[in-house]
């Protein structure tokens, strides 16, 4: 890979080779080296702006949860070294809760969790980033609510006025990316399933999912089949249902000895004026920062389906833009 350190195998072996050195092999200064010194980091939590953040950020997570592990399940890229290249990184992040921070005191805890995070790489150094903890399924681990562990949160850093803003427009901030993926068939053919389920048409679960189809969801949620499908997709769609979904970035793969697979980042921005997934309809204003991945194959002869699926955003961060509009702290 042009520019890339020549240790690196493919793209992949750079992604997950460079997660591993930064944070179970405690190489976090080498972020100076692979991260540029004013990227953009935008999860739902927060947006960050420059290397000096991450670093204490990586720092804080891993003083709270010194053992944790980060397993690379899948990276799904576009791209060129030359041009830049964008991957979709899937990881199952596993951690004991051993000291006290940002999840508040030390439980002890065990847990294990999903992160979806698009890293774009030029000259061997990620300079614009879009990350998305499964904060739903860390929360529920250490025996909390998330709209619980969102009041708390908020109280926790000064209160209303002083709190961190979760990622919205209005504190975006653009990075160097400017890229939308790519067009290869899989990709669009996921693109197309996602928009048609926002577009309230729940009929296309059953024709393009496989009917054993296994999905994995935000709050740790590992279900199956059309009914999982339509009951995670249903119940968020219905609590914003006049909201807007964007897809913002949408990636297709066939790599040899893998199977076809896809990854989007998506918004949904729009009012909480539905009963769905967040209860009773406040009517404030919400944007939802989430992605998603997906494999398909032909089980029964010439007829490709959905066959997994994972999709994530902050079930937190939804709660702390409630509960901030709506004073009920």
């Amino acid at each position: 890979m042009k520019g890339f350190d020549p240790k690196f195998t493919d793209f992949p072996d750079y992604i997950i080779g460079i997660t591993k050195e930064i944070w179970e092999d405690r190489g976090i200064s080498t972020l100076h080296q692979y991260y540029a010194p004013d990227i953009v980091v935008r999860s739902p939590a927060s947006v960050v702006v420059g290397n000096e953040g991450v670093i204490a950020a990586t720092m804080a997570t891993l003083a709270e949860f010194p053992d944790r592990t980060l397993f690379g399940e899948d990276v799904i890229w576009s791209g060129t070294p030359e041009e830049g290249m964008l991957s979709s990184h899937r990881l199952y992040s596993t951690a004991t809760h051993s000291n006290p921070g940002v999840y508040g005191a030390a439980t002890g805890k065990k847990l294990g969790y999903r992160i979806l995070a698009d890293c774009h790489a030029i000259d061997n150094q990620i300079n614009d980033e879009w990350l998305i903890r499964d904060q739903g399924a860390i929360v529920r681990q250490m025996g909390m609510d998330p709209k619980d562990y969102a009041r708390d949160l908020i109280a926790r850093e000064g209160g209303p006025d002083n709190c961190v803003r979760p990622y919205t427009p209005a504190n975006d901030v653009e990075g160097p990316y400017k890229g939308s993926g790519n067009d290869n068939e899989w990709g669009q053919r996921y693109a197309d399933i996602l928009t048609r389920i926002m577009n309230a048409d729940f009929t296309v679960i059953p024709q393009e999912y496989d009917r054993a189809a296994n999905l994995c969801y935000p709050g740790g949620v590992e279900t199956l089949s059309f009914d999982g499908a339509d009951q995670f997709w249903m119940g968020l769609r219905a609590s914003f249902p006049d909201a807007e979904f964007k897809i913002h970035h949408t990636i297709g793969r066939d790599d040899p000895m893998m199977p076809p697979r896809a990854a989007l980042r998506w918004t949904l921005h729009g009012k909480h004026s539905g009963w769905g997934s967040f209860g009773v309809p406040t009517g404030t204003d919400v944007f939802i920062l989430g992605a998603s991945h997906a494999e398909f194959g032909a089980l029964v002869g010439g007829q490709p389906k959905l066959r997994r699926e994972w999709s994530l955003f902050d079930e937190t961060s939804v709660w702390k833009q409630i509960l901030l509009q709506t004073g009920d702290l």
